[in-house]
């Protein structure tokens, strides 16, 4: 499975957008990825149509385990991201929308 870096995700809006310099839109990620965070960060849940949402979920303080030596170790309690997909983009990578490329190479003629 191929993993989309954020220098990526800025080459391929750029390249959509011709009249968008590559600084441009290293910028509007960089904006966008910058409000989402802060976001966050002040307890707001963030949610994009048809992409999905985020939101923090609360994990409660417990006593986990070193696992090198067996010693009980108290975890704090913590806030962290949780992200929910959306419908359409859940029906776009299970393979129901038109757009979305074939699963499994299936209509790949390179092996025929």
């Amino acid at each position: 499975m191929k993993t989309m870096t954020k220098s990526e995700l800025i080459a391929r809006l750029a390249e959509r957008n011709p009249r968008l310099v590559a600084r441009d839109a290293d910028e509007a990620v960089a904006t966008m990825l910058d409000a989402m965070t802060e976001a966050l960060a002040t307890g707001q849940r963030i949610e994009i149509r048809g992409f999905g949402s985020f939101a923090l979920s609360y994990r409660p303080p417990r006593v986990g385990r070193n696992p090198k030596s067996g010693d009980r170790v108290q975890v704090p309690a913590k806030h962290v991201p949780h992200f929910k997909a959306g419908k359409e983009l859940r029906e776009r990578v299970d393979g129901h929308d038109s757009a979305a490329p074939p699963k499994g190479g299936q209509g790949d003629d390179a092996d025929t």
